[in-house]
């Protein structure tokens, strides 16, 4: 299923017939791409988060597993949704050092993407797993606060260039026959779906490499 809907989503963002707004024009594909990524981020940042209170309430070293491996996905799909929405926008708002400077949800993206690289380190610095796991388990808590905190609470409260955010119209204004929802909700379902079998998928094979894991 999850290829499925990742196969029709690529295909579908890559013909689907798209508004020609003005500065965006077939650039706007990547709308198709871009959002999905940062979504399926929040999800296996908030999967990390759930089981960081599973560790911290019964120990067990398969919920510190789920928790880093969630993090090591969702870095890479943060990466990812940060780069294609780099590209994006200096197609769309000119050289890129120039806005980025000015683009308050862009430099928001930095910072919350940069407590989860912190996150990492805080973990390779201790030794002991019981007290790595114990420690990255109460730094991810406040790191996903603060997550959630700088991607969507900051963004909206000041203006910006990212439409729908600080008085910017959205792109569904745009969309009167509702023709790119019909391939941007499966997208977001089909990224969601990959982040979870990745991150599913380095458990198990972190599992394999160390057998003192328990499973869950």
């Amino acid at each position: 299923m999850t290829v499925l809907l990742f196969m029709y989503s690529l295909v579908g963002g890559l013909i689907i017939k798209i508004p020609d707004l003005d500065r965006l024009h077939q650039t706007l594909r990547n709308l198709f791409f871009h959002v999905p990524l940062w979504f399926a981020m929040i999800f296996v940042m908030l999967l990390s988060f759930i089981f960081s209170i599973r560790y911290l309430r019964s120990g067990g070293r398969g919920n510190d597993l789920w928790a880093v491996e969630a993090v090591n996905v969702g870095l890479l799909f943060g990466t990812l949704g940060f780069l294609t929405g780099s590209l994006w926008g200096n197609y769309a708002w000119g050289d890129i050092s120039a806005w980025l400077i000015n683009e308050p949800r862009s430099l928001a993206a930095i910072i919350a993407i940069l407590f989860y690289v912190a996150y990492l380190i805080l973990r390779s610095s201790i030794d002991e797993d019981q007290k790595r796991a114990r420690v990255a388990a109460v730094y991810n808590i406040f790191a996903f606060a603060l997550y959630l905190l700088f991607i969507i609470v900051i963004p909206r409260m000041v203006s910006s260039l990212h439409p729908g955010v600080g008085g910017n119209p959205g792109f569904n204004v745009y969309d009167s026959d509702n023709s790119l929802k019909i391939v941007l909700y499966p997208a977001w379902l089909s990224f969601t779906l990959l982040a979870f079998w990745l991150t599913h998928l380095r458990v198990r094979m972190r599992r394999l490499e160390d057998s003192n894991y328990d499973t869950i």
